[in-house]
């Protein structure tokens, strides 16, 4: 190779301002969650509305809850301008619960969020549970009896929906209900079909193809109304006040540029604004939500807090 082929291969791997160079996104999970949804159609989205100029590549990177995502991206790739990673509300859960062996979110700079994917519990085709209170029923009577399966880490978002339901509901030991972290919601869904859980707790987004397929029946959502498109009573309607809704959005590592930053978080504004985004959110239950920039840092600093108020009081952190 030339030194001057060298000099401008070099050139377009560190030219972010007009995404000369291909970008990455890390999704923290196996493909079909909630991360890697987010990755690939935020970084689609970005291409075909010409904010990127090649296809950002979308890297799988499981384990931890998020957990090995995040080392990896503060202790390899602390100043790498040309990533973004995929968070949302579990990333939030999970560093507020001091649980990526002592990592803090000031790690790393939050860029913003986009949409909120609202929370659900789904049960298989043939379950026998019809309703939320059909479920949190035999909670009730036994909280050992019903298993959950969701595709955070044991204590993160996913496994704290399940606890709200049921303190809610008067469950009175929710500390025994039986929890199954795995790598993404696909995978958690996976476990409720094939009988090894009674329910999953994820997300819309993630449960929207299995809908579709007939394996999986939604019995509530987690939200202030009904998803528009998806005739799914909402948790509320059923006499049970929960609403935990998941954002959607990217960080990038705490060592670039403010310019590469912002350069970031316009991206991801024009995203927010698009139609394509629009419709994306339609076909896949996800709630407007956009706090993109430096707002988006101190509604990350206040969720942490709130999550650790939340933790302690059900018993996850003390």
């Amino acid at each position: 190779m030339t030194n001057k082929l060298r000099a401008l291969l070099t050139g377009a791997a560190i030219f972010v301002g007009g995404s000369a160079s291909a970008a990455e996104c890390i999704a923290p999970a196996n493909p079909g969650g909630g991360w890697d949804f987010t990755c690939r159609q935020i970084g689609k989205i970005m291409y075909d509305i010409g904010e990127v100029d090649q296809p950002i590549q979308v890297t799988n990177m499981a384990g931890g809850g998020g957990g090995v995502a995040f080392t990896t991206v503060v202790n390899e790739r602390g100043d790498d301008s040309d990533l973004i990673v995929a968070a949302s509300q579990a990333t939030a859960t999970r560093l507020a619960q001091d649980a990526y062996g002592g990592a803090t979110a000031d790690q790393v700079r939050f860029v913003g969020a986009i949409g909120a994917d609202p929370g659900v519990i789904v049960v298989a085709a043939d379950s026998p549970y019809q309703n939320l209170t059909d479920l949190l029923d035999a909670m009730k009577a036994d909280p050992g009896s019903v298993a959950f399966a969701g595709g955070s880490a044991a204590g993160g978002f996913d496994h704290l929906k399940v606890l709200q339901l049921a303190k809610a509901y008067g469950v009175e030991d929710v500390r025994s209900i039986r929890y199954i972290g795995v790598d993404g919601g696909a995978d958690a869904i996976t476990q409720t079909i094939g009988g090894f859980t009674q329910g999953m707790t994820g997300d819309m987004s993630e449960v929207v193809g299995f809908l579709e397929s007939g394996d999986v029946r939604a019995i509530a959502v987690l939200a202030d109304e009904r998803v528009p498109g998806f005739d799914i009573p909402t948790a509320k309607e059923q006499g049970v006040d929960v609403v935990a809704v998941n954002w959607r959005g990217l960080y990038v590592p705490k060592g670039v540029s403010d310019e590469t930053f912002n350069d970031w978080a316009a991206k991801l504004q024009a995203v927010a604004d698009s139609e394509e985004w629009q419709q994306a959110m339609a076909d896949n239950g996800l709630a407007p939500f956009t706090v993109v920039g430096d707002d988006f840092q101190a509604f990350i600093d206040k969720n942490i807090a709130d999550v650790q108020a939340l933790s302690r009081e059900i018993g996850i952190i003390q």
